[in-house]
């Protein structure tokens, strides 16, 4: 009988090399939420110090209803690095198997109100901040009799209670927040859309978002002007307004941060979401295309191959 001389292929390792890939994307990530997470708490625990001790020293009226506002936004970021970051490197740990760890999807629920409301608070804060500076600069004597450190605090609970009352609407209409297609993060309903609910939280959320940056841009714009006035018109008052400027200054560094974070998400759809209703969609292109039906082209992001590059604009004809 003639031998088999058939040569007989050595074991591959090629199937267990994505395995191992996979394994040191998904250690890499649990590090750098836990980086992030831990960057934002320090930085905003050191924000909140400087805070407390700038509002025993300072007891102006004009300052101390911007100090208490500026601690609720310090506060609200604070608590929005500790719980949305726990909840990621969870998610990341985890490998990303909702199924196995969140079968009731009650992680999910909340994951998504605390995306929601971390994600609006602080635009609202951010606006409620800018029409204070404002009443203050072009109504100084009605600002010092009106607004107390009594009325400061009743406007930071009606602020964060309207945010929980937003985040909370999906389940008070017997909605369920979902995973997104990264399934690393919970929110409303992105894609295939399927009712007027649907589209309706996600215009909400649009809605409310740009229009407090719109808000923060006009109060802010006129704070600037009426501040700039008074400086050319009386020059022996200089001083006496220099914490004003001091307090735009850092209103203009909050209003852009929120625009450069939030607008990308708020009025552009990522690049590669070539059909209705697919992907991670910005919310509110995603349902404008669902209401007309059509595919507009409109301004887009594109996202690179490679994570954490910068996101670039393409504009498609």
């Amino acid at each position: 009988m003639p031998l088999n001389t058939s040569k007989q292929s050595p074991p591959t390792t090629s199937g267990l090399l994505p395995n191992a890939t996979c394994q040191t994307e998904n250690r890499l990530s649990v590090v750098f939420s836990a980086i992030f997470m831990t960057v934002g708490i320090l930085s905003n625990s050191l924000a909140m110090a400087i805070l407390l001790k700038a509002y025993q020293r300072f007891r102006q009226k004009s300052k101390a209803a911007f100090l208490l506002f500026a601690s609720g936004l310090v506060i609200t970021d604070l608590f929005g690095h500790l719980i949305n970051g726990a909840i990621a490197v969870f998610v990341y740990a985890s490998n990303k198997d909702w199924i196995r760890f969140d079968r009731s999807n009650v992680l999910c629920s909340v994951f998504g109100m605390c995306m929601v409301f971390f994600g609006l608070c602080p635009l609202f804060l951010g606006s409620v901040m800018a029409v204070e500076r404002c009443f203050g600069v072009t109504k100084p004597i009605l600002h010092s009799t009106k607004m107390t450190s009594k009325h400061v605090k009743m406007m930071l609970a009606g602020v964060g209670l309207f945010a929980v009352f937003i985040s909370l609407l999906p389940i008070l209409g017997l909605r369920a927040y979902e995973i997104q297609a990264s399934r690393t993060w919970c929110f409303y309903r992105t894609e295939h859309l399927r009712d007027w609910a649907d589209r309706f939280y996600l215009l909400l959320f649009s809605s409310l978002g740009l229009v407090a940056l719109g808000i923060s841009f006009l109060c802010n714009a006129i704070t600037g002007i009426t501040l700039l006035r008074a400086k050319f018109k009386n020059q022996q008052h200089r001083r006496g307004r220099s914490h004003h400027f001091e307090m735009i200054i850092q209103l203009l560094a909050i209003m852009c941060v929120s625009c450069i974070c939030w607008s990308p998400f708020l009025g552009l759809k990522p690049a590669g979401q070539e059909h209705q209703g697919r992907g991670q969609g910005c919310a509110l292109v995603t349902l404008v295309q669902s209401l007309t039906g059509k595919s507009r082209r409109p301004l887009r992001l594109k996202q690179p191959q490679r994570s954490g590059s910068v996101w670039s604009l393409q504009s498609r004809g």
